[in-house]
C-alpha cells in the first residue's frame, strides 16, 4: 500500500501527530524569588569531539576543534562564570564527559548542573525507540558517576526530540527539557493531551551561539554575524525579558563562544545584564523546580 502524502491525512492522523508532544499550562510565575523582575538562565553545551565522532570523522582537524572547547574555552568560561558569581548550566554528552572527566568535576564543584545531552551527540531521529532509551539511560549513568549528581535535566542533541523522547525523559524521572520552542516562557509537556509533570525551559535559534559562528567547511556554513552584533540581539532579547518580567534563556557551546573576541562580547552582555536591579540568575534546574512549585 503506498505511504498518503500529508494533503492525503485525514483530520485525526495530522491531529494526532501534532499533539503528540505539545504545550501545556503556562508555568511562568507572579515573581521571581527575592522579587527578581528577571530571571536570567545561561547554558552551555560542551559537545566538544562528539560531533565530528558522532559523523564518524576521526582525523586530527575536526577533533581539535572540539578539544579546543575543553582545554581553552571551557577555563575561560569558567572564569567568567566565576568573576559574576552565575550559576550555569552545561549539558554534556557522555562521551565529552569520559574525554575530559576533569572538566566535569570542575563544572560541578563550581556549583554549576551537569545535565543530560546525549551519549555521543546522536541524532535522536534516526534513532529506534530502545536504542535512543539504552543510551539515555547508559550516559545518565555515565554523569552521575562523573559529577556526583543524578542528572535531572535534559537537551537533547541538536535539539532533536523523537517521537518516544517524551516517554523516555518520564521514564528516566527527569524534572525539565529544554530543547523545544513552544514559547518564552517555562510550560508544563503534554503527552497526547495529558499532563506529564514535565517542565519546558524552552529554547530558540535567536538565542544560540551555533547559526551565528559556527564554522564548517563540510556544509558551507560560515560566521556571518560579528560577535559584538550578536551580543547585541540577545541584549535586547534580555531587555525584553525584564520589561515582560519574563525568563531570558540562552544556549552556547564552549568550542563556538570560547574563544577570545566571541568571549568579550559575552562579558559584555553580563555586564549588561549585571548593571539592572533583580536579576535572578539560576541554573536550568532551579527555574524548573521554582516554576513548577510557583506558577
Amino acid at each position: 500500500m503506498t505511504e498518503q502524502q500529508p494533503w492525503q491525512w485525514d483530520e485525526p492522523t495530522w491531529r494526532g501527530h501534532v499533539e503528540r508532544v505539545r504545550a501545556g499550562r503556562s508555568l511562568r510565575p507572579s515573581s521571581w524569588p527575592g522579587g527578581a523582575r528577571v530571571a536570567v538562565a545561561l547554558s552551555f553545551d560542551s559537545d566538544h569531539e562528539t560531533l565530528p565522532l558522532r559523523d564518524g570523522e576521526t582525523r586530527p582537524g575536526r577533533l581539535s576543534q572540539g578539544e579546543y572547547g575543553s582545554r581553552a574555552a571551557a577555563p575561560r568560561i569558567l572564569r567568567l562564570l566565576e568573576q559574576h558569581r552565575i550559576p550555569a548550566s552545561f549539558f554534556v554528552p557522555a562521551v565529552s564527559a569520559l574525554l575530559h572527566p576533569g572538566e566535569v568535576r570542575d563544572y560541578a564543584a563550581a556549583g554549576h548542573e551537569v545535565a543530560l545531552h546525549g551519549w555521543i551527540h546522536e541524532r535522536n531521529l534516526l534513532l529506534d525507540p530502545a536504542t535512543e532509551r539504552e543510551l539515555a539511560f547508559r550516559a545518565a549513568d555515565t554523569l552521575e558517576r562523573l559529577s556526583g549528581t543524578r542528572p535531572v535535566g535534559l537537551r537533547t542533541p541538536s535539539w532533536d526530540f523523537s517521537d518516544h523522547t517524551l516517554a523516555i525523559t518520564r521514564e528516566l524521572g527527569l524534572r525539565y527539557d529544554s530543547s523545544l520552542m513552544a514559547d518564552d516562557e517555562p510550560y508544563e509537556l503534554l503527552a497526547d493531551g495529558e499532563p506529564t509533570g514535565v517542565v519546558e525551559i524552552p529554547v530558540e535559534w535567536i538565542r544560540d551561539d551555533a547559526p551565528y559562528l559556527r564554522m564548517d567547511p563540510q556544509t558551507g556554513s560560515r560566521p556571518y554575524t560579528p560577535p559584538r552584533q550578536v551580543a547585541g540581539i540577545w541584549r535586547d532579547e534580555f531587555d525584553a525579558a525584564l520589561a515582560e518580567g519574563g525568563l531570558f534563556q540562552l544556549t552556547m557551546h564552549p568550542h563556538v563562544i570560547g574563544h577570545r573576541s566571541r568571549m568579550i562580547a559575552l562579558s559584555g552582555l553580563v555586564e549588561h545584564i549585571g548593571a539592572h536591579d533583580g536579576v535572578w540568575y539560576a541554573t536550568h534546574a532551579e527555574v524548573a523546580a521554582y516554576v513548577w512549585e510557583h506558577a
